[in-house]
């Protein structure tokens, strides 16, 4: 009966692999039609304790190896299993998203991310970028994982020139050796790690190195009363893939859109399969009642624009790593990549058996006004049990009516000083290919510009010159928008800043005048990390560079310092969290001083 199956699994898998879209260049990619939606299980990923319980019952800190492993995983049933690359405890224990590890609010974290990867990458990649080093040379493929959203000592932010190769052969400029320390003295709240290798973001994360992280803290959010428990309160991490039509491996383009410029580099990744928790198109079982699910978005380039089938809402309880002040209902929202929207959905108001999440969002977002928009279904939940029986154990949870109202509210009259930072795309003379992206028209290796002060707040006012809507992301420090609006007669506007790269003297403030101010979502307007920042607008942020802590609890000493020395190591960094524009200088450093 087993080789029966193995050969009706191989006879289906090959039918599905030889169904395929060519592209140009003659590779042949597989056709997403042919793989059958909706029979694979959503996974839970393995989950790590990143503290220590004594004897006693005393919290400790935690110790963790988690290791990056070259192995395969399956992505659908008809599919045979490809190469990635994985985290885990072990090789046998890796998988794609990584484990995801919980740790507590105030005990500290210690991670040993120990490189097991290969000589050579097994996706292609662009020696024309600046890169951490050639994979291959010197001992492997580069790696360095930073914690997004981690309030950590920048030793332990895996700073993009940190990366080492297998057994530290070869390391950075900028390396610190192991363990990475997370103090986890930040607000309970969603954060995720992933692999941060100058010029090899893109592929590396590609091949599979992402994973969740919680910070959780039982005293603050058990009065909370929201959904609980490894069966009703869910990660879900959502990117898109394509695989290659004659062997379902991973598929990731070979050549560049300038390949005179830069012979393998494209500027955004696109797949045209969507997976789930490392599925394609998976589905959940559910009962009727509340359940919490915390969305990440990590995909290379794709925006999620995502809604519910059945007449179901989302409830927004968090945005990236911090709580709402009070819960948001929606029933669509945009999820850009990076972000991370904390909901609760309550199928208990299913009108049917089954509903489907689903994605309206053009890609590359936000596209040309016009353009058809399709939508494509996520990932599908089974809600068993009728809408007329009874028969389900009472739900005992809830949403209340206020989260977490006391962290300070974002005040622009606390800022410290007003930065302009511009973002730039650069395009090949007489094309409007773009050839590599800039912020202030520097390059990541040019000297630092931003120093904020440690202990202060700044207003950024960031002005997006490009076609893209570019998710900022500003490691260390959370912030808060205060506005976006357009600007008008934005050509003339471009021209000057290509020249000049002066705002004030090419007339922010008159090309701003009686622009289209845009809503800022409500779900949107507590703290985060990472925020949407609008084509040809100026978003104005307040940037915070000193600890989120509750205002009634916090000394003097706690509301301006960071627990570590902020000034020391090797330094923080902001950039596009289009990982396509990321590797290609879409980056700036970031120095705090005292």
């Amino acid at each position: 009966m087993g080789e029966r199956r193995s050969a009706c699994f191989l006879a289906v898998a090959m039918m599905v692999l030889q169904a395929a879209a060519v592209l140009g260049g003659g590779v042949a990619l597989l056709d997403p039609r042919r793989l059958e939606k909706f029979v694979d299980e959503l996974p839970d990923m393995p989950r790590l304790r990143g503290y220590g319980v004594t004897d006693g019952g005393a919290l400790v800190a935690g110790n963790l190896t988690v290791g990056m492993y070259d192995t395969t995983w399956k992505f659908h049933r008809d599919l045979p299993a490809t190469r990635v690359f994985a985290y885990g405890t072990s090789k046998e224990a890796a998988t794609v998203p990584g484990p995801t590890i919980e740790a507590m609010r105030g005990v500290p974290t210690h991670v040993t991310w120990a490189n097991h990867l290969p000589a050579r990458h097994f996706l292609p990649w662009d020696p024309t970028i600046p890169t951490a080093a050639a994979p291959g040379a010197r001992g492997g493929v580069p790696t360095v994982v930073h914690l997004h959203g981690g309030v950590q000592h920048s030793s332990s932010d895996g700073h993009s020139l940190a990366w080492f190769t297998a057994g530290h052969a070869a390391t950075g400029p900028r390396f610190s050796p192991p363990p990475y320390a997370y103090p986890n003295r930040q607000p309970p709240g969603n954060l995720w790690y992933h692999d941060h290798a100058m010029g090899l973001t893109r592929v590396n994360i590609l091949a599979g190195l992402m994973g969740a992280y919680r910070v959780v803290s039982p005293g603050e959010e058990g009065p909370l009363n929201l959904p609980s428990g490894e069966a009703l309160d869910r990660n879900l991490v959502l990117f898109d893939r394509d695989f290659r039509a004659h062997d379902g491996a991973l598929f990731m383009n070979a050549t560049g859109n300038n390949p005179d410029v830069h012979p393998q580099w494209q500027p955004e990744y696109f797949g045209s399969v969507v997976v789930v928790n490392g599925k394609a198109w998976p589905y959940l079982r559910v009962r009727r009642r509340r359940y919490r699910f915390r969305i990440l978005n990590a995909s290379n380039a794709r925006f999620f624009r995502l809604s519910l089938s059945d007449g179901l809402r989302f409830v927004h309880v968090g945005s990236d790593s911090v709580y709402l002040a009070r819960p948001v209902s929606t029933r669509k929202f945009l999820l850009a990549p990076s972000e991370i929207a904390d909901v609760v959905i309550d199928f208990a108001e299913s009108i049917s058996g089954e509903a489907v999440l689903s994605d309206n969002a053009p890609a590359p977002y936000p596209g040309d006004p016009g353009d058809k928009v399709d939508t494509v279904e996520v990932m599908k939940f089974l809600i068993e049990g009728s809408a007329a029986e009874d028969t389900e154990p009472a739900d005992t949870s809830s949403v209340p009516k206020a989260l977490m109202r006391h962290y300070p509210k974002p005040d622009a009259r606390e800022a410290a000083a007003t930065r302009r930072i511009t973002m730039y795309e650069y395009t090949k003379n007489g094309t409007d290919e773009p050839t590599h992206l800039y912020l202030n028209a520097r390059s990541y290796m040019d000297p630092v510009t931003e120093t904020p002060r440690e202990g202060t707040s700044e207003v950024w006012e960031v002005i997006n010159l490009t076609d893209d809507n570019h998710p900022l992301h500003v490691h260390l420090a959370v912030f808060a928008v205060l506005e976006q609006r357009s600007l008008r007669r934005v050509d003339e506007f471009r021209d000057c800043m290509v020249r000049r790269n002066d705002a004030g003297a090419c007339g922010v403030g008159r090309h701003l005048a009686r622009g289209r101010r845009h809503v800022v979502p409500r779900q949107e307007r507590g703290w985060k990390n990472v925020f949407k920042v609008r084509p040809s607008a100026v978003t104005r942020i307040l940037v915070r560079f000193k600890p989120l802590v509750a205002g009634d609890a916090a000394s003097p000493e706690e509301e301006s310092r960071f627990p570590f020395d902020v000034t020391t190591g090797p330094g923080y960094v902001y950039h596009c969290h289009i990982l396509d524009h990321e590797d290609n200088e879409m980056m700036r450093p970031l120095k705090i001083v005292r």
